[in-house]
């Protein structure tokens, strides 16, 4: 049992972290400046956390804080994020956004096979097993989950005929590796600029969605009145309200008619829930509704966005890697040669860092924390870690699949 239990609580903690980092990060202290340069800010946020979490200070399994995070509080912060997002900038910033994504999936496809074969030359007792037990078919579980989601990840479990005790026992490989990844990448965000130029990359598209933004913030900016916050939370939770309305009427709907579109997660209320939600966002960008930004709509966002950040941070539990050595190992290859794909390609092609970044958690986090990757270059930015992210729940299911008769190929 964790010693804070309530969520009230917890909440309240996870809340003064935060404001806590967002003060030392707006000093101009010598100390400071160069601390956030090497921990950036949302790091931090993930960090801490997962420290309470693993010192069982406060239980990320037991609490619901994600849930209301990431059902509530993420699609808010899309709408608000997209309200004044400029769409033809976004389409501007060409085809490398989609080549990274798709060799993001790649990695994980040909990692997971890749890192069965190279552990049963020294350990083949690892990559054992017989039956529903088979290592390899707990293995496809974790690719569709970095490849989709939650719901390819229940979609693999069903098709490959994964045993319980095997997914109980590779469901940490696949929260710790995820996580441990996304802390990597938002350290890489906080130092981007370096690893832009080497991989000599041209990042102009990027920094002019982020500049047309930043000065359109600025044009509209203004002390907000209460009517015009008000408005701002109408417009994030109006329209999450509404993308629950019909997502969860919706998935059941599908589910029922047409089981076979389960593939696509079109019978995943969640998909549903981020896909109209940034659709309305988009919608409204279009309207009066993105001079919302000059009362300060997307810092509104990115509050939430810190909050879900949070919340994933409580789920990681860093001792998690001591129960089960073995198949952390092929953890560790695996995330590896997706990230020594995706650096490779990204050399090759000089795509920016962003680019790398965000590709790889659309494929690895999905939804839920591919926004908080590309907010972490700028907010402005995070719409493209969420239409990337729509992506990999289509072709989750595929690749998964893919990969797991690879992997069946090559177990011992």
């Amino acid at each position: 049992m964790p010693l804070i239990s309530n969520d009230a609580v917890v909440f309240g903690i996870l809340i003064s972290i935060l404001a806590l980092i967002f003060h030392t990060s707006s000093l101009t202290t010598p100390f400071w400046k160069k601390f956030y340069t090497f921990l950036p800010s949302v790091l931090l946020a993930y960090f801490i956390p997962s420290l309470l979490n693993t010192f069982g200070i406060v239980s990320g399994a037991e609490s619901r804080l994600y849930y209301v995070a990431s059902r509530y509080l993420l699609p808010a912060s899309l709408v608000l994020f997209t309200l004044s997002i400029d769409m033809k900038s976004i389409l501007h910033l060409g085809p490398k956004a989609l080549i990274m994504f798709l060799t993001g999936s790649a990695g994980i496809i040909i990692g997971g096979p890749l890192a069965i074969l190279l552990i049963s030359f020294f350990a083949p007792d690892v990559v054992g097993g017989h039956g529903p037990d088979a290592v390899w078919r707990g293995l496809t579980t974790i690719a569709g989950s970095w490849i989709g989601g939650g719901a390819n990840q229940t979609a693999m479990k069903e098709v490959f005929n994964v045993s319980d005790n095997l997914f109980t026992a590779v469901l940490p490989v696949d929260i710790v590796f995820s996580n441990l990844w996304l802390a990597i990448l938002l350290f890489g965000a906080g130092r981007h600029e370096k690893i832009d130029k080497w991989l000599q990359a041209d990042s102009s598209a990027i920094n002019e969605v982020r500049d047309k933004v930043e000065n359109f913030k600025k044009q509209v900016a203004h002390v907000p009145r209460l009517a015009e916050v008000t408005i701002i939370m109408a417009l994030g939770f109006g329209a999450t309200g509404l993308a629950h309305l019909i997502g969860d009427s919706l998935a059941p709907w599908i589910a029922e008619n047409y089981p076979a579109l389960a593939r696509y997660s079109l019978t995943s209320s969640f998909f549903w829930i981020v896909v109209i939600a940034t659709t309305i966002g988009l919608g409204l960008s279009f309207t009066r509704a993105r001079n919302m930004e000059g009362a300060g709509a997307s810092t509104m966002g990115s509050l939430f966005l810190y909050i879900l950040v949070a919340t994933i941070g409580m789920k990681m539990d860093i001792t998690a890697i001591a129960d089960t050595p073995g198949l952390f190992v092929i953890g560790l290859v695996w995330i590896s040669f997706h990230a020594l794909l995706l650096i490779a390609v990204g050399k090759w092609i000089k795509a920016p860092f962003f680019f790398l970044a965000v590709g790889s958690q659309a494929n690895v986090g999905g939804a839920a924390s591919a926004p908080i990757v590309a907010s972490a270059f700028h907010p402005a930015l995070a719409p493209v870690g969420v239409l990337l992210a729509v992506l990999g729940y289509a072709l989750g299911t595929y690749g998964a699949y893919i990969c797991g008769l690879l992997m069946q190929a090559v177990a011992p």
